[in-house]
């Protein structure tokens, strides 16, 4: 398999901040320990998860820097800040960003403007064209307020060696059955980019996930999905009932809000966010706290 090392579990690692929303660099190392510790088989940094709209370009390249210095090789550690609304201003951003050390970048697609499947098809192809290091497409219409049509992604795994796969976040478990089925071989990774529904995708044949919750319960949810992966269904089922409650806590003040109130339950970062993003509510939070103790 072409891109082995991105099968399994991913996570889109969060960005600690301090009390002035300054960057936490020592929790960031901690946060990194804790996942690579957790038996997460590579980092997306500067995901949805990390904040990194809210975060500089010069940010951006200090945070995935620090990220690959303190991961030391152990696992492979992806570039996620790629999401454009515009394919030439994304391409600028591929051409003067320091990529030498990213395994792969990982790229929405274009929001707001709402292309037809042929843009963003194009768009795509563009993309695969200047990136020097592979790409991971990413399908999120609950963000971008375009689906990335099934058909689309089986004709951009036809189109270009230089695509991993796609992290599927639509949500739409037949969506991604049918990528799995037409995809051009088992080289083009589907990945889950939906916590919840990741042991239904990859008993249809999915490959992995690009998880949130892998930052709070990186041992519970990477086994749960090397589990599945390996066909051991009672361990895998085991282990995602053991989150099933903890999951939409995450989820009822949006991503990061509640991941980041995990972490600060957990001990790992304190629970600061960048506006627009606010800290989740307390009761909200109280609940969260319940339920990661439950799950214990």
């Amino acid at each position: 398999m072409r891109y082995q090392q991105f099968r399994g579990t991913g996570v889109a690692l969060i960005t600690p901040f301090l009390a002035d929303t300054s960057i936490d660099w020592a929790n960031l190392e901690r946060c990194i320990e804790h996942v690579i510790g957790g038996g997460v088989e590579y980092i997306v940094s500067l995901g949805t998860t990390g904040e990194a709209i809210t975060l500089s370009s010069r940010e951006c390249q200090q945070v995935f820097d620090f990220t690959v210095d303190k991961a030391k090789g152990r696992v492979p550690v992806v570039a996620g800040w790629f999401g454009a609304n515009s394919t030439s201003h994304l391409l600028e951003r591929i051409k003067n960003v320091d990529l030498r050390r990213a395994d792969a970048i990982l790229c929405s697609s274009p929001a707001y403007n709402k292309p037809a499947q042929e843009g963003i098809y194009q768009h795509y192809l563009a993309v695969a064209k200047a990136s020097p290091v592979p790409v991971i497409l990413y399908n999120v219409p609950s963000r971008t307020s375009s689906n990335v049509a099934p058909e689309t992604f089986v004709r951009l795994s036809h189109a270009s060696d230089n695509f991993v796969g796609v992290k599927e976040a639509s949500g739409n478990l037949v969506q991604a059955q049918y990528i799995i089925k037409h995809r051009a071989s088992e080289d083009f990774l589907v990945l889950s980019g939906d916590d919840q529904i990741t042991l239904g995708m990859i008993a249809c044949g999915g490959d992995g996930v690009i998880s949130v919750i892998a930052n709070s319960h990186p041992a519970e949810f990477s086994g749960m999905v090397r589990a599945a992966l390996a066909g051991d269904l009672t361990t895998a089922r085991r282990l995602n009932d053991q989150l099933h409650d903890v999951h939409p806590l995450l989820y009822c003040e949006g991503n990061p809000v509640g991941i980041k109130a995990a972490m600060n339950i957990l001990g790992l970062c304190d629970n600061q966010l960048r506006l627009p993003l606010v800290p989740m509510g307390k009761g909200n939070y109280d609940k969260l706290a319940a339920e990661i103790e439950k799950a214990k």
